[in-house]
C-alpha cells in the first residue's frame, strides 16, 4: 500500500505518536496491536507482497499451547516488528525499585500488557528495564539488520473522550530516546534502564525501535527498499495511580 511498511497495514495507525492508538490507550482502552500479512502476489512473482511472517511478524509471549497463546493475544502480551529487527522483547516496570533485570523485583512490577499499580498515595519513580535481542541471524532477504535507536513512550490515561471522533493523545510522548551509547550490549542482547521520577498519574508505557536514523516513521516513497527501514513496537504496559 501507499503509505507505511508494505503488507503491515496497520503501522500508520500506531506509528504516530499521540496518535489514533495513542488516542485509545489514552480513554483506558487495552487495545492492543498486532502484525498482519496481507500477501496477494509474493514479490518474487512480480508482485510487492511477502509471505505471511516473511518481513512482518507478531511475537507472543506464551508456553506452546494453542489455549495460552490465545489467552497471551487478549491480554496484549505481544510485540511486532519488521525484517527480523528483533526476535526478544522483554520491559518490566517497576515502582520505586532499582534492581537489574535478573533480580529479584523489590516493588510491584508489570510487563507488557499488563497494569502496574503504584503502591501508596505518593508519586513514585518508576524504574523501566527492557532487554532485547538483535540476532546475529540473517533476514528473509539475507541482511542482519540492528537496532539503531529504541525509544520510550509515555501517554496519560485522561479516560473517556467526550467528542468520539477525537482520534489524538496530545499528552503522549518520546520521553527518551536510547542508542549504542545508553544501553549495555552483551551478545545478541540489549539491556536498558531508565527510572521516569514522580509518576502520580494515571498513564502508560510503550517501547518502539529502528534500524534507521529517523525520528518518526516516514511514507515510504513508492520503490523504496523496505529491509532497510525496519521497526518494533511494543504493546504497552498501564500504571495505575492511587491518587
Amino acid at each position: 500500500m501507499d503509505g507505511y511498511d508494505r503488507s503491515w497495514w496497520t503501522e500508520p495507525f500506531q506509528a504516530r505518536v499521540g496518535g489514533l492508538w495513542d488516542s485509545m490507550l489514552g480513554e483506558g482502552r487495552h487495545w492492543w496491536i498486532t502484525s498482519t500479512s496481507d500477501s496477494h502476489v509474493n514479490w518474487r512473482d512480480g508482485g510487492s507482497d511477502f509471505w505471511p511472517g516473511e518481513y512482518s511478524k507478531t511475537y507472543v509471549k506464551a508456553e506452546k499451547d494453542y489455549k495460552e497463546i490465545m489467552e497471551s493475544l487478549r491480554n496484549g502480551k505481544v510485540f511486532v516488528a519488521t525484517g527480523d529487527l528483533v526476535s526478544e522483547l522483554d520491559v518490566k516496570a517497576q515502582a520505586g525499585g532499582k534492581s537489574r533485570w535478573y533480580a529479584k523485583s523489590k516493588g510491584n512490577s508489570a510487563s507488557i500488557g499488563e497494569t502496574l499499580t503504584l503502591p501508596g498515595k505518593k508519586s513514585k519513580d518508576v524504574t523501566v528495564t527492557v532487554r532485547i535481542k538483535d540476532p546475529n541471524a540473517a533476514n528473509s532477504h539475507g541482511d542482519q539488520p540492528k537496532v539503531k535507536r529504541v525509544d520510550l513512550i509515555v501517554g496519560e490515561v485522561t479516560g473517556k473522550v467526550e467528542d468520539r471522533s477525537t482520534a489524538t493523545n496530545p499528552t503522549t510522548k518520546v520521553v527518551k530516546r536510547f542508542t549504542e551509547k545508553d544501553w549495555k550490549q552483551r551478545g545478541e542482547y540489549i539491556e536498558i534502564s531508565y527510572t521516569l521520577k514522580d509518576v502520580d498519574k494515571d498513564s502508560y508505557i510503550r517501547l518502539r525501535g529502528t534500524s534507521t536514523d529517523q525520528l518518526e516513521p516516514e511514507k515510504d516513497p513508492k520503490g523504496e527498499n523496505p529491509w532497510t527501514d525496519l521497526w518494533f513496537y511494543s504493546n504497552p504496559i498501564f500504571i495505575k495511580s492511587t491518587k
